[in-house]
């Protein structure tokens, strides 16, 4: 898993545990002091034995990159904090095809239906279902109910 925080801060990291090997601390503390496992305080402390500090430098992140730009992207979270119902769904529930329709409409761009669940993670959305309640339901009685008449009927462990 990729850490938190850019290529700079990322390399800034790795340069700062290396100065404080150099100054003698033991990598256990190192660790502890920049906030990683000392594993990765020795792999640092290899990379910059091999290579110096170019191979302290962060690479490129792996994987295809994202269809969606970054202000498309918050564009699109824009659009589903607004509702399903604003996009013209009959419902105001989000699933992933409504998601997908919202993107080729809006952006021109197609994702398959299968990929927008990782779409919708990494803008920090988490899937939920709807709570089924009955329109006609009437919470009034249901309280009044619950505090007077179930005390009533409720057994009572035998002594």
């Amino acid at each position: 898993m990729r850490p938190v925080g850019g290529a700079k801060q990322l390399e800034r990291r790795r340069e700062r545990a290396i100065a404080l090997l150099k100054d003698g601390q033991a990598p256990v503390e190192v660790a502890r002091v920049v906030g990683v496992d000392r594993r990765s305080v020795r792999r640092w402390n290899a990379a910059f034995r091999k290579a110096g500090i170019p191979g302290l430098a962060a690479r490129p992140v792996p994987g295809r990159p994202s269809k969606l730009r970054p202000r498309q992207r918050e564009h699109l979270e824009t659009l589903l904090i607004r509702g399903a119902g604003a996009s013209g769904f009959e419902s105001d529930l989000w699933t992933c095809p409504r998601v997908a329709d919202v993107i080729g409409r809006r952006f021109g761009i197609r994702y398959h239906v299968d990929h927008i669940g990782r779409l919708l993670r990494s803008l920090g959305w988490t899937p939920q279902r709807p709570v089924r309640r009955a329109w006609e339901r009437d919470e009034e009685a249901i309280r009044r109910w619950v505090k007077q008449d179930w005390p009533r009927i409720k057994k009572k462990p035998t002594a």
